[in-house]
């Protein structure tokens, strides 16, 4: 009777242990929401499992730095490039091409993708397996007799060494239309790092245009700078001889100061524009490659060119477009592989087998992928070959649900090719109607630069001559600044644009 009493203890105390083992792992996460957690760290730094190491310390500032790991406190070493050469666009693309880790991802993916193909080809080969399997064998049999039950141990021992062949001859084209699946991912991870290929070249070429427009800007303000200097020389000039006043001397002053301070300013988005060319690189800062200057130049008429042809020419090469197409065909062949699971399929299967010692042994059993070994022959050495059919009769409706997924995938994916097609369509005409109106932004701001250096000149010859005001040219001066800095500005907003035009019409490329 208590028996089962102890029993039901053991197993309610063995169920408690267990419950115990999974709750005891909250010993990992902070103890409190409200203060920081103290990990475990090796000897040189590095967080291990386990719970917190020690309390926070109560009454003191919460401290949320982390321990310093100090197999990770050593910087990238930085790409190698020549410090005495002007690296020109097409160069920077280059490099970034071959050091962009966005660029190595992508061919990686794209490998991996051909990979998957070479694993759905493998499935026409047979699949061969080897097994060896020995053990001992012990079992007690019982009898009655007219003297009473007669029990019989007996045990046996031996080994079987078996080889067996799997081979699935003909299936209705299923195999064959996983295969055609899986070359379409292929083909479309290629025209995607194509496309990351031609994203890298988009982005350091817009970045390239700003780090000339800053470095225009820069330029820019410290002829400013000159200018205002000129302004301020004039005034002391002018005052000292005694046709001036103390009021011209101070607006020409703060004239100057203010064209100090915007030239502090533009150094340091001259500088933060560098960072974010050498980023768009994908190199590490402290490469510091030197930038050779852009000479400006005219638009070509190209640029200038129908928006109905350069659609019918973007619409058949975009890289997404062409991705779409390749899914939309991965997805028909998926249903094709689908309605094939519905048909018979014939198969081979063979084995060949060696059995030592006096074990009986009709199957070994499964490990991991590989599928049990039955029925066995019974002598020393046998070999078995089959040739079978195999017919689906009756999943639960598992194959008829893949189907009608199958079928789903496919009409999504046709949508997104029609989908691709108009998103194509309108991002080439939003990008040539930017370019146009970017083109025409420049030729105004260039205009605008002209006459604002015209009217300085004037306004600063005739304010040291005493017939104008210090105040006049002190505005003249600004005005000429600020319609240079536009002038650049627009430059640089003109070619950005021509090339998010290439790249809407993927046309985009290192001379382009």
């Amino acid at each position: 009777m208590h028996k089962p009493d102890s029993l039901a203890l053991l197993l309610t105390l063995g169920a408690a242990t267990l419950a115990g083992c999974a709750t005891s792992s909250l010993d990992l996460a902070p103890p409190e929401p409200d203060r920081p957690w103290q990990p475990q760290t090796s000897a040189r730094g590095e967080i291990v499992p386990g719970a917190a190491s020690k309390p926070a310390p109560a009454g003191r500032p919460a401290d949320y730095t982390l321990p310093i790991n100090t197999a990770l406190a050593s910087v990238p070493q930085p790409a190698a490039v020549d410090a005495s050469h002007d690296y020109l666009l097409a160069e920077l693309i280059d490099l970034a091409q071959s050091t962009n880790p966005l660029t190595r991802i992508a061919w990686n993916d794209a490998r991996n993708a051909a990979l998957a193909a070479g694993i759905a080809r493998s499935s026409y080969l047979p699949y061969i397996s080897a097994a060896a399997m020995g053990g001992f064998q012990r079992g007690h049999s019982a009898s009655p007799t007219t003297l009473g039950t007669l029990g019989v141990d007996a045990s046996t021992h031996g080994a079987v060494s078996v080889l067996s062949l799997q081979w699935l001859l003909f299936d209705f084209g299923e195999r064959a239309n996983l295969v055609d699946a899986t070359e379409q991912v292929s083909i479309a991870a290629n025209i995607a790092f194509s496309a990351a290929h031609q994203k890298t070249i988009h982005e350091v070429s817009l970045a390239f245009y700003r780090y000339q427009a800053a470095r225009t800007r820069a330029g820019t303000v410290q002829q400013a700078m000159r200018n205002a200097d000129a302004v301020l020389a004039a005034a002391n000039a002018r005052y000292q001889r005694g046709i001036g006043t103390v009021v011209e001397v101070a607006q020409a002053t703060q004239n100057r100061a203010q064209t100090n301070l915007a030239m502090v300013q533009a150094q340091g988005s001259e500088t933060d524009a560098y960072l974010a060319l050498v980023s768009a690189i994908g190199i590490s800062p402290l490469s510091r490659p030197r930038i050779a200057a852009m000479p400006v130049r005219p638009f070509p008429p190209a640029v200038r060119a129908s928006i109905e042809q350069i659609v019918e020419s973007a619409i058949a090469r975009r890289p997404d477009v062409l991705a779409a197409y390749a899914a939309e065909r991965a997805s028909q062949a998926r249903v094709k592989a689908a309605q094939a699971s519905f048909l018979p399929k014939v198969f081979l299967s063979a084995f060949t087998s060696y059995a030592s010692g006096t074990s009986g042994i009709t199957a070994i059993p499964p490990v991991g992928q590989q599928p049990p070994t039955v029925n066995l022959s019974g002598y020393r050495y046998g070999a078995s070959v089959f040739l079978g059919v195999t017919v689906p009769i009756y999943d639960g409706g598992l194959r008829s649900a893949a189907l009608a997924q199958a079928r789903n995938d496919a009409d999504s994916a046709s949508a997104r090719l029609t989908r691709a097609k108009e998103e194509s369509v309108r991002q080439v005409v939003a990008s040539q109607s930017a370019l146009e109106s970017s083109i025409a932004a420049d030729e105004a701001a260039r205009a605008l630069a002209s006459a604002a250096q015209t009217t300085y000149d004037a306004a600063f010859a005739a304010y040291r001559r005493g017939v104008g005001s210090v105040t006049e040219a002190n505005l003249a001066q600004n005005q000429l600044l600020l319609a240079r800095n536009a002038a650049a500005d627009a430059y640089s907003g003109a070619l950005a644009a021509a090339a998010t035009l290439a790249l809407a019409t993927a046309s985009i490329g290192p001379d382009r």
